[in-house]
């Protein structure tokens, strides 16, 4: 399975893709893993939040193809612990999941489409973050996940 994350917004200040990427190295022994973000054009950005998450929906549906499973990332979702990742990730894995999108919606949010178009959604705290920070979060989350599949000793229960 191959692994996606989606971000909207503006691209990583060079301190958390660092960090993105260290974990990313760290991951590739187990799965592919990128990192996609999202821009919409300066020129269709917006200040309106109904605008901006309907143009922001726009681009993600077509970014979304068929093999993909989308997981987005809401603080309204659920929360799991990272023990319950690797099981999510495993009985994708299992189901033949191809690739695997986990989405972090824009600043005011995502579209009820686009929360009807995932599979899951997860919240990985109550906290509010920074989307940099999630995407950093978010990549450590999932190669906590697979080290937990993989009995590597990153992860203490």
């Amino acid at each position: 399975m191959d692994i996606e994350i989606w971000s909207v917004g503006k691209a990583n200040e060079p301190h958390i893709e660092d960090g993105i990427q260290y974990y990313f190295k760290k991951i590739k022994p187990w799965c592919n893993i990128n990192l996609h973000t999202l821009q919409l054009p300066k020129k269709l950005a917006t200040a309106d939040a109904d605008r901006a998450k309907k143009l922001e929906e726009e681009l993600i549906t077509s970014k979304l193809q068929k093999h993909h499973h989308l997981i987005l990332l809401d603080e309204r979702g659920k929360k799991l612990t990272s023990p319950q990742w690797a099981d999510q990730f495993q009985n994708l894995m299992n189901q033949g999941t191809k690739t695997l999108v986990i989405l972090i919606g824009g600043a005011y949010g995502v579209t009820d489409s686009i929360k009807n178009a995932a599979g899951q959604v997860w919240s990985l705290s109550s906290l509010v973050f920074p989307h940099q920070l999630v995407r950093l979060i978010t990549a450590e989350q999932v190669y906590r996940a697979f080290s937990i599949l993989h009995n590597s000793p990153y992860h203490h229960s």
